[in-house]
């Protein structure tokens, strides 16, 4: 293996001032790899405020790598020779992300997040894949050897997209979900034994869709744990056990894992997501039939109008970090991201959750093009899927809408039959006999408008 990497990395969405930072950061303390850092952006004064913001944490003397900023006025000068690509954009603004969540209430279609599924999803999947066709074919023309890291959703679509452009693209998807579901566990391991393990420890089987991931098996120390959480998952099911750090999360985040508990009891199957992600791929009337219904669960919904204040919020700040009158924080964000770039450049290796089309089979009763979401092998310039087995039948059928939408939504884009998409719409649980199709037609072509 080698002892340290240089290396060129194109960051598509480099104004974020969320992801992309958090991504800088975790670079900084990493000592084993540094180089160049390309930000591009539609929006390129973010863009150049990362730059200088980036530029600021490399000069710090606790930054153990170090990185040269640059914005890139192009996508061609951001990937040329790229040996890495990060691809996180926020697709339209949110003011598009308003009437996705928002309108579809009229009709009593309640959704907590909006960006995968319901028709919210669809919406947003309308806009985000003619841009990932553009990146596709962006990076096949200029660097068609990078390795290329999604953490845009929805994270199926936006995968499913790169793959068909470009088939030969070495591209994964990134989510943290399970890692929050791990930390649960570990939580729930405290509260039987007093001992809290890293969730690194707690071993998992990762098999479904994205936002939409279950764990068939969870191990610590070679114990089988699904037993504990047999009697975890009966113990707080009426009161629910938010997961450390409850106290501190923002109101609209906050959850109690109550979701996940009725799941299990009712499928037999940890659900490994948020249980506001997870409420979304669920029949409407199971979850989300009133606001009191979901008050009752434990979960929140996230207004549009807060994520648009927050967003005002860290342009402020970000402001403040670019002209240095704010210290910059170094904390690992717990992603895992970077220590996925060191096993693809053999500095180590590591198992861990990915989002990939189900080429190799990992779950071998759903088909091939699907891109599904299982543990994966990360080492020196390859990552190999792990197989996962068969989803049961019962969970399957769950996920079926979901997968014939996956295929459907982007063939309709890529097409642009307005016609599959409304079959698309109809067909989402969520939606799925709630209201008329004339209600239905109607909310489609406002939304569209």
């Amino acid at each position: 293996m080698s002892s340290s990497c240089s290396l060129k990395i194109a960051y598509i969405g480099g104004g974020s001032m969320g992801w992309a930072r958090m991504f800088m950061v975790d670079l900084a303390l990493e000592p084993l790899l540094s180089g160049e850092i390309r930000l591009y952006d539609i929006d390129i004064e973010a863009a150049r405020r990362n730059e200088i913001i980036g530029n600021r944490i490399t000069e710090d003397t606790r930054s153990a790598g170090k990185w040269k900023y640059i914005t890139a006025n192009t996508l061609e000068e951001a990937l040329r020779g790229a040996d890495f690509v990060i691809t996180s954009i926020l697709p339209g603004t949110f003011e598009d992300m308003r009437v996705d969540v928002h309108l579809p209430e009229r009709l009593g279609i309640l959704q907590p997040v909006g960006d995968t599924v319901g028709p919210g999803g669809i919406r947003r999947a309308i806009r985000t894949i003619p841009e990932y066709v553009k990146f596709a074919e962006a990076i096949k023309e200029f660097s068609p050897e990078a390795w290329v890291i999604n953490y845009t959703n929805p994270m199926s679509l936006c995968m499913r997209t790169l793959y068909r452009v470009f088939p030969q693209i070495k591209a994964f998807g990134c989510c943290h979900e399970v890692f929050g579901a791990q930390d649960m566990l570990a939580s729930m391991h405290r509260d039987e034994t007093g001992e809290k393990p890293p969730r690194e420890e707690i071993k998992v089987n990762v098999l479904g869709l994205n936002h939409f991931t279950w764990f068939d098996s969870a191990e610590h120390n070679g114990k089988d744990i699904m037993p504990m959480f047999a009697r975890f998952a009966d113990e707080y099911y009426e009161k629910g056990f938010p997961n450390d750090g409850y106290e501190n999360q923002i109101e609209c985040f906050k959850g109690t894992n109550r979701i996940k508990f009725d799941l299990f009891k009712r499928y037999g199957l940890i659900a490994s997501a948020g249980d506001r992600h997870l409420v979304e791929f669920m029949p409407g009337e199971m979850y989300l039939s009133s606001r009191e219904a979901i008050k009752s669960w434990g979960f929140a919904l996230t207004d549009v109008d807060w994520r648009i204040n927050d967003r005002k919020e860290k342009l402020k700040k970000t402001k403040r970090l670019a002209e240095g009158k704010e210290d910059i924080v170094l904390n690992q964000s717990g992603e895992e991201g970077i220590l996925q770039i060191k096993a693809l450049c053999g500095l180590t290796s590591i198992k861990t959750n990915v989002n990939l089309p189900n080429y190799a089979l990992q779950i071998p009763n759903v088909p091939k093009e699907t891109v599904v979401e299982t543990n994966a092998i990360f080492s020196h310039d390859r990552v190999k899927p792990v197989n996962a087995g068969n989803l049961p039948d019962n969970i399957l059928s769950l996920c079926q809408p979901h997968i014939k939408n996956q295929a459907q939504v982007l063939d309709a884009v890529l097409d642009n039959d307005s016609e599959a998409l409304y079959k698309a719409f109809a067909r989402e649980p969520l939606i799925n006999g709630r209201c008329t199709e004339k209600e239905l037609q109607l909310l489609v072509d406002d939304m569209t408008k």
